[in-house]
């Protein structure tokens, strides 16, 4: 049925575009993909609205056995950039942004942006 179906548009995607986002995923409208060449999006990952993601984005799950809900939860007119990787059942809030190859584990918080390994930068200091 509509599960085989499913799967079959998402193994052709990813064979054609080079995107693999999981049937399961929920994507939200207005989502860009720039450049859309190897993101991968997990099965229980979330993608709010007016997105913007860059190429070699990972949305995965950080391996843990047993656990269901395993991929990040992406608000609302987020900004991923090029390389990052977002990993474990983690909220990256409204209007962050996650900065060109960063490692995300950590939570981040509506406005903040994450570069390099789960740092965050502080907004006062500037």
């Amino acid at each position: 049925g509509n599960k085989m179906l499913a799967l079959a548009l998402q193994s052709r995607s990813a064979e054609e575009f080079s995107v693999d986002a999981h049937p399961g995923a929920v994507i939200k409208h207005a989502v860009l993909l720039d450049h859309a060449s190897g993101i991968v999006v997990g099965e229980t990952a979330a993608i709010g609205h007016h997105c913007y993601i860059l190429h070699g984005v990972t949305l995965g799950a950080t391996g843990k056995a047993n656990v269901f809900e395993r991929h990040p939860k992406v608000g609302n007119r987020v900004k991923i950039g090029a390389g990052s990787m977002i990993l474990g059942n983690i909220p990256i809030a409204d209007g962050a942004v996650v900065g060109a190859s960063a490692i995300v584990t950590v939570p981040v918080a509506e406005g903040e942006t994450v570069v390099g390994i789960n740092r965050i930068l502080d907004v006062s200091a500037k």
